[in-house]
């Protein structure tokens, strides 16, 4: 039986740490922190579900990775998905996710949506099978399947070097951390702020907004089950050294604010509070997944990795054993 050493309890941890114990792996997941610690990238109540991408590499990956989201509903009996709908704002249908869509097969609508004000001339998809994944629930699933299956977790477990570890094979996912391991990946670790808004109605759809600059996501929204609506900017943090601790940016909560009573005006702008999380985040925001020697690495969700867990776990467990 290969022994594997799995370095960092995120969610990419725990889903690396299920697949291996899946495939019969003996299996030991360790994190410097606690479980539900807010130092990495993993916390929170919600994160977006989508197929909406501008990009059409991503469609697969995460049609893949819903299907084992729904593998681990069935067998843990915890509802992950909620499947609010998906609102994508775009200054032309060109910049926003229609033809990816289109190429991939995958339903969606154009035209207005009740309680969002696109700005004038911007083009409003609604993917009705978006929404949100109960984030922490469904990281403490992925744990609970790997630890059923002899996955053994070391809390408080700050490796230094893969050289540390006895085991054949050691998985690098170490979120903010990783370049402890691989000192030449080019990854940008940043400080992000969300902020927490009051919406007491039915639940809104996720909603990204395209920037006219970059064509890439700037602003975000989506579902929260406390406070009803959590949003932020998305890459709009400083640039930071992830073992130091720090504070919402009062700058992006206050442009947060503004977008929200903007675009949201049933939801009450005044902020309920603001948090943090770190995005490590590659040139091209795909993630880095590669065997070097006996090391794995898997790395970087760069602000949007969440979503595909399952498939990403499953893709380092066969790297792992090859």
């Amino acid at each position: 039986m290969p022994r594997v050493a799995v370095v960092g309890a995120g969610v990419m941890g725990c889903a690396a740490a299920w697949a291996l114990a899946d495939a019969g792996a003996e299996v030991t997941l360790h994190e410097q922190f606690e479980l539900d610690h807010t130092r990495g990238s993993s916390h929170g109540r919600s994160r977006i579900v989508r197929y909406a991408y501008h990009d059409p590499y991503w469609i697969p990956l995460a049609r893949e990775a819903r299907d084992a989201w729904r593998e681990l509903e069935a067998e843990s009996g915890e509802t992950l998905l909620e499947l609010l709908g998906l609102v994508e704002l775009a200054p032309s249908r060109e910049l926003g996710s229609a033809p990816a869509l289109e190429q991939a097969g995958v339903e969606f609508e154009v035209g207005p949506v009740e309680g969002i004000v696109a700005p004038d001339g911007w083009t409003t998809l609604r993917e009705p099978s978006g929404g949100v994944i109960h984030a922490d629930r469904a990281r403490l699933v992925l744990l609970d399947a790997a630890r059923s299956r002899g996955a053994e977790v070391v809390l408080g477990s700050r490796v230094a070097s893969a050289d540390d570890l006895d085991a054949d094979a050691v998985v690098v996912t170490a979120g903010s951390w990783v370049r402890d391991f691989a000192p030449d990946l080019p990854v940008r670790v940043t400080r992000e702020t969300v902020t927490y808004f009051r919406h007491d109605g039915p639940p809104l759809p996720s909603i990204v907004e395209v920037s006219p600059e970059t064509g890439l996501h700037q602003m975000y929204a989506l579902h929260d089950p406390v406070h009803g609506l959590k949003a932020g900017v998305h890459h709009g943090g400083a640039e930071v050294d992830p073992d130091d601790e720090g504070g919402p940016d009062p700058e992006i909560a206050a442009r947060t604010v503004a977008w929200v009573r903007e675009r949201l005006p049933g939801v009450d702008p005044e902020p309920l509070g603001s948090e943090t999380c770190l995005y490590t985040t590659t040139p091209d925001e795909r993630f880095v997944l590669e065997r070097r020697g006996r090391v794995v690495i898997g790395s970087a969700c760069s602000g949007h990795g969440f979503k595909f867990a399952p498939a990403v776990g499953r893709r380092l467990a066969e790297l792992a054993l090859a």
